[in-house]
């Protein structure tokens, strides 16, 4: 699939931040979807131990039925550090590596990690829903930015994420008595059809389909390249 090229990714910090600024305000935090919604992607990252090698893995599902129907997986040496709040320099170009490999161009993409629930508004959800011209998710499992009650242990139980007097993002229980994920919107969504797209693609475990079977694609495929994982 084509994916839009907003910027390079050979920046420094401060550019970083300045881009984040920038592309903020072009986000639809609104639903525009699909009529009918027919598949759904997950993506996951995994580092190598002592190396600037990143391993991506872009997971196409059937959506209600999560089959997955299309796998893509790439490799790329990345050199900008790792820095909470500009995870999506180091981790957006090879997930973008790898949804250029897909065949099919899904409905949505579920990300492990924030979208607007972020210091300015940007996290990974959100730049990838940019550069993909797709509604994202964020569906992260740790609490970037935000204040928030603890929801009720039942599963499908919520509270609002506030951050700076804004909501942004739902803390969900998708399993009875486990930790909840921090939802957010990416792009192109809004929050209830992001909570309930959540909800919907959980299948027993804590975390989502989509997110789960890309963490086991891209740990499968650096297995069998023989490939130290973190």
């Amino acid at each position: 699939m084509k994916v839009r090229r907003l910027h390079t990714w050979n920046v420094d910090y401060r550019e970083a931040r300045s881009l984040q600024e920038r592309l903020t305000p072009l986000l639809v935090l609104h639903d525009r979807l699909p009529g009918i919604i027919r598949t759904i992607a997950g993506t996951d990252i995994s580092y190598t131990k002592r190396s600037d090698l990143l391993f991506a893995a872009a997971v196409v599902l059937d959506y209600p039925s999560m089959t997955v129907i299309e796998e893509a997986f790439a490799v790329e040496e990345v050199h900008f550090p790792y820095i909470p709040g500009l995870l999506s320099f180091r981790e957006g170009p090879p997930l973008i590596a790898a949804f250029e490999k897909l065949k099919r161009r899904p409905d949505v993409v579920m990300l492990d990690g924030q979208g607007i629930a972020h210091p300015r508004g940007l996290g990974l959800a959100s730049h990838m829903g940019l550069f993909l011209d797709i509604p994202t998710i964020g569906c992260a499992k740790t609490r970037l930015v935000g204040l928030f009650d603890e929801p009720p242990l039942e599963a499908g139980s919520m509270s609002e994420l506030h951050y700076e007097g804004m909501v942004v993002g739902a803390v969900l229980r998708t399993k009875k008595n486990v930790k909840p994920v921090f939802v957010s919107q990416g792009h192109r969504v809004g929050l209830a059809t992001a909570v309930s797209l959540v909800l919907s693609s959980a299948r027993g475990y804590r975390i989502p389909e989509p997110t789960r079977q890309a963490h086991i694609v891209v740990n499968r495929l650096r297995k069998e390249q023989g490939i130290q994982m973190n």
